[in-house]
């Protein structure tokens, strides 16, 4: 009888592990950027800065200046390679006293030209506004022209040429235009100035341009436009259309303690066509809040989506949800300081309320205004150190982490050029408060 032996079955061969799924490679010369900073970092940075500026009555703003910038361009990473500021709170300071001594003369000869009764004094201060803001647009382009100078990629600086007195004179147009359309000139004026700053912006010796247009831009925006602007237009039509006007000057003329009531009698239509311009007005103020981070988007995007230098190409993914959040949160950090500020107050009137019976009227009153004066500054420097973090920091973050890059091979054949501008520029934008990081 034979014996039957089992044979063990031979043992399977193990399934081949699957290799990890890696993304694939970019193509050749494209990238994006990155933002590579924290949050808890900049919050300390600008929390330090704040305590600073309110010890030093101001003075330090030159140093936290150079301290944002210093964070956003090292912590700014652009296809592997970060971005280095070169500038100094010294050179901030001497442009800012420079930028004084210019101004204090101009702003004492609108002040003896007020004094005047005639026409000079008249117009002197229609005058001295228009002056002032084409003074600003001017320090606004040289501004940019110091802290392209002070900028370096991968060892070579960025620089820009170009008159900021035409770039002033072009900026002052488009704002006239714009305020007499309505707004519908923006586009087109928005286009004509980013084309003037990249074509004289450089990075070593490679020029830059600008290719998006103001139709385009029109195109993205006039629905909110459409939105906001035009109830307020249609409001306006209709009071122009529905007072009358003879019956409303009779009235004026007639004058008398009861002018409204004459207007009234004479015109029965006039509240009720008052009214329309004043509830459009209210919803275009609440429409503009409200749609504010979409506009801002489109803008951000166009402008963005338009940025060349040499062969290199830029596109904005930007999305609306991504402003609106970013706002959002700044609202909701608003929110909190303001009822930390009440309840701080709330505790210090009581406090001082309790303590007053032990000093003078005359002494509380000092402190009591000191106390104001200080809690307001307090605050203040709070919700701006909020809005840096909150609002200036995201958005800087979402404008490099947004955007995809191509052509990037070109950068590896530019020559070094261009040299460090003064910070006058910069110092006059400080004065005249239109200045930016």
């Amino acid at each position: 009888m034979s014996t039957l032996h089992a044979v063990d079955p031979e043992p399977a061969t193990p399934a081949p592990t699957p290799a990890p799924a890696f993304p694939p490679s970019p193509p050749p010369g494209t990238g994006m950027g990155r933002f590579l900073g924290s949050d808890r970092a900049y919050w300390r940075l600008m929390g330090r800065g704040a305590v600073l500026l309110l010890c030093t009555l101001g003075i330090y703003r030159f140093w936290l200046a150079t301290d944002q910038r210093r964070f956003l361009w090292t912590n700014t990473d652009i296809a592997g390679d970060g971005l280095e500021y070169t500038g100094t709170a010294r050179e901030l300071l001497v442009g800012f006293l420079i930028a004084v001594a210019v101004l204090i003369p101009i702003y004492a000869g609108f002040f003896i030209a007020t004094l005047d009764l005639g026409r000079v004094g008249q117009l002197s201060g229609a005058l001295s506004v228009v002056l002032l803001a084409l003074f600003g647009q001017f320090a606004v382009y040289r501004a940019r022209r110091y802290r392209l100078t002070r900028t370096v990629f991968r060892g070579v600086r960025l620089h820009q040429t170009g008159s900021a007195w035409l770039y002033a004179l072009v900026s002052m147009t488009c704002l006239a235009l714009t305020f007499l359309t309505l707004g519908l000139a923006y586009p087109w004026g928005q286009a004509a100035l980013e084309r003037y700053k990249m074509r004289h912006t450089f990075y070593g010796d490679m020029r830059g341009r600008f290719v998006g247009s103001g139709m385009r831009l029109f195109a993205s925006g006039i629905i909110l436009w459409l939105v906001t602007v035009g109830p307020l237009i249609v409001g306006l039509a209709y009071a122009i259309y529905a007072i009358d006007w003879s019956a409303l000057a009779e009235a004026v003329e007639a004058g008398g303690d009861n002018v409204i009531g004459h207007i009234e009698s004479r015109s029965p239509n006039f509240a009720a066509a008052l009214s329309f311009p004043v509830i459009a007005a209210i919803w275009s103020v609440l429409a503009a809040a409200l749609l504010y981070p979409a506009f801002q988007t489109i803008v951000l995007r166009w402008w963005a989506s338009g940025l060349r230098l040499g062969t290199m190409e830029a596109k904005s993914r930007l999305r609306p949800g991504q402003m609106y959040g970013l706002y959002l949160r700044f609202v909701g950090y608003a929110l909190t300081l303001a009822i930390v500020a009440a309840a701080a107050s709330g505790l210090v009137l009581t406090i001082g309320s309790a303590l007053s019976r032990s000093f003078s009227p005359a002494l509380v009153e000092i402190l009591s205004v000191m106390g104001g004066v200080i809690g307001y500054v307090v605050v203040m420097l709070g919700y701006s150190t909020i809005y840096q973090v909150t609002v200036k920091l995201r958005i800087w973050r979402l404008s490099f982490e947004t955007v995809d890059l191509s052509g990037l091979q070109a950068l590896d054949r530019v020559k070094a050029a261009g040299a460090p501008s003064s910070a006058f520029g910069e110092g006059l934008a400080d004065a005249l408060d239109v200045g930016g990081l």
